[in-house]
């Protein structure tokens, strides 16, 4: 089994991998970070108004990352809010889904990091489609 500092260290290459995927997409949105107490996070979000399900939101959440106790949580609420999003995404990245958006991250292989980096793309261009960017 391997020691807590392994697995320290690998979620930290994890989350550090998963962020450089989500910052060029902080160019068009706002970026946010600290805003999860005692871990490290990164948030993207488009600015508003926007309007979802009735209600009318100053922001509306793209996608973020955040280290936690034994993985990285991926959130991605296009698919969510998107249900052609998340036809797209790859099996091996659905395996990985807890719950209505987030996925648990405690390796990336080459492989995932594709597919993640496909899921974004899918997400941002979801959200153009809606007019939320």
């Amino acid at each position: 089994m391997p020691s807590t500092t392994t697995r320290t260290a690998r979620s930290v290459d994890v989350y550090s991998e998963i962020e450089s995927l989500l910052k060029p997409y902080g160019k068009k949105l706002i970026e946010r970070t600290g805003t999860v107490k005692n871990k490290r996070d990164y948030h993207l979000w488009c600015g508003g108004p926007i309007e979802f399900k009735g209600r009318t939101y100053p922001e509306f959440s793209f996608a973020s990352v955040i280290e936690q106790k034994g993985y990285v949580g991926l959130y991605l609420m296009a698919i969510s809010c998107n249900p052609a999003v998340k036809k797209q995404l790859s099996p091996a990245l659905l395996k990985l889904l807890k719950g209505k958006s987030c996925f648990y991250v405690k390796q990336l292989t080459p492989q995932l990091k594709r597919d993640i980096s496909s899921a974004l793309e899918a997400s941002y261009d979801g959200y153009r489609k809606l007019g939320w960017i």
